[in-house]
């Protein structure tokens, strides 16, 4: 059992240290892709300074590096509790990149794509709450910081009623504590009336 845990939650790290969008931002600009915009290496940095191929291209490999050990731990290890921590080394190696001196992006994606591979249709619901926040905000990070956390509370609460097992309502309490955590900087713009909008932002020395 131990090693099982020991083996998805390395799987889960190392591939969520894969540098997708610093890759995709050298393929795009020729540059790291941290030195402009956020400084991150997610969607939402790719988006403003990329364009919208490239975000989309990073969008569905951030969000694999959630589901793959999700469901390697599901349906190869055949453990829920196993599952959950691959997923959730999937969101710290996005955020912390062995590969890439540790500096990735905010984990959001990731943490979206271990729902995906945890309770695919639970997950289906949680596209259209981004939607709606970021239509009605034009905030990326508004969606990132009151999302997740509307999200993790679906997660945790059908757990606590018997319809998913417990250990993904751990899953979701470490990925919105961890998302929550990296966009503090977001956080602070927002209450201060400065952060960027979609459409704004762009090529621009990076920021925090």
């Amino acid at each position: 059992m131990i090693g099982q845990y020991a083996a998805n939650i390395l799987i889960g790290y190392l591939f969520g240290s894969v540098p997708t969008g610093l890759v995709v931002g050298y393929l795009w600009l020729r540059k790291d892709i941290r030195t402009v915009g956020s400084g991150k290496t997610g969607t939402t940095n790719v988006l403003r300074t990329a364009g919208k191929l490239a975000a989309g291209i990073v969008l569905l490999v951030d969000v694999s590096k959630g589901a793959v050990p999700a469901l390697l731990g599901r349906y190869v290890f055949d453990d829920d509790g196993v599952a959950a921590a691959g997923a959730a080394a999937a969101i710290v190696g996005h955020v912390w990149p062995v590969f890439a001196g540790f500096r990735g992006g905010r984990g959001v994606a990731s943490a979206f794509g271990g729902v995906l591979g945890l309770a695919p249709l639970v997950s289906l619901a949680f596209p259209v709450v981004a939607l709606v926040l970021v239509v009605s905000t034009r905030y990326m990070s508004f969606m990132s910081v009151v999302g997740t956390p509307i999200a993790a509370g679906i997660v945790i609460a059908l757990s606590l009623t018997g319809h998913l097992p417990g250990e993904f309502a751990l899953y979701a309490a470490f990925a919105v504590l961890l998302v929550e955590y990296t966009h503090i900087p977001n956080i602070r713009r927002l209450l201060a009336g400065t952060e960027p909008r979609l459409g704004q932002g762009g090529d621009r020395p990076a920021t925090g």
